[in-house]
């Protein structure tokens, strides 16, 4: 099964593409959506929404598994991610159909059994269970990772309980 992680952002849109199979996972690719923060916001989403298809059509995902957003203090800047996160949501659903939502704190027990684990944790954990010489860079691409990891360790425990 292939599996599209998705950390999404408006300047910077993490993805990473595991292939798992009987348990074991291993990356494909992984990288960033970049946009330009000179750009208005309408071109901003226009260009996360072409990322995302580009993605979609390149390694055609089983399954897409996206980070649900996380507020911090300042609001303007989560109302971007919260527009540049519905588009992902969009084009994920019209390209791939089979779309799955992840909290950074179910991502971080997934990963580390801990809820509150640390950045530098996660990444670790991503490092080992892809078996990864180092750590994948940037931040946001091992983020996104975690992300498809997640969704493999979930879904595996779904499938003998006849959960869909």
């Amino acid at each position: 099964m292939i599996i599209l992680g998705i950390d999404p952002g408006l300047a910077t849109m993490g993805f990473g593409v595991i292939e798992t199979e009987r348990g074991a996972s291993k990356v494909v690719d992984y990288g960033v959506v970049l946009t330009p923060k000179e750009e208005t916001l309408p071109v901003r989403l226009a260009l996360l929404e072409e990322g995302v298809q580009k993605l979609a059509a390149k390694f055609k995902p089983d399954e897409i598994a996206l980070e649900e957003l996380f507020f911090n203090n300042n609001i303007t800047t989560g109302i971007n991610v919260a527009q540049a996160r519905g588009v992902i949501l969009l084009t994920c659903v019209k390209n791939c159909g089979r779309l799955y939502e992840y909290t950074p704190l179910q991502i971080k027990q997934a990963l580390t059994g801990y809820g509150r684990a640390d950045k530098h944790q996660m990444q670790m954990m991503v490092k080992t269970f892809l078996r990864l010489e180092k750590i994948p860079r940037p931040d946001d691409a091992a983020d996104a990772l975690a992300v498809a990891l997640t969704h493999a360790q979930t879904n595996r425990l779904r499938s003998p309980f006849g959960i869909k």
